[in-house]
């Protein structure tokens, strides 16, 4: 799936459907289950640019 830049990491999460709310997604992010670019993850609120790739629960998002 591909996300357009300028999304924080939670917005990102929800909008590609992974989660159901900010508050999973918010769970996900502070549990560790979250990586972009290969690394983990804990801030929700990281701002995507281009080129990010974020994994979670088995789903890889794009960011364009």
């Amino acid at each position: 799936m591909q996300l357009p830049s300028g999304m924080t990491l939670g917005q990102a999460i929800k909008a590609a459907n992974v989660v159901g709310s900010g508050g999973e997604a918010k769970l996900i992010i502070q549990s560790g289950e979250v990586r972009v670019n290969g690394e983990v993850e804990t801030r929700r609120g990281r701002r995507l640019v281009p080129g990010d790739v974020v994994e979670v629960a088995g789903e890889r998002i794009e960011i364009r």
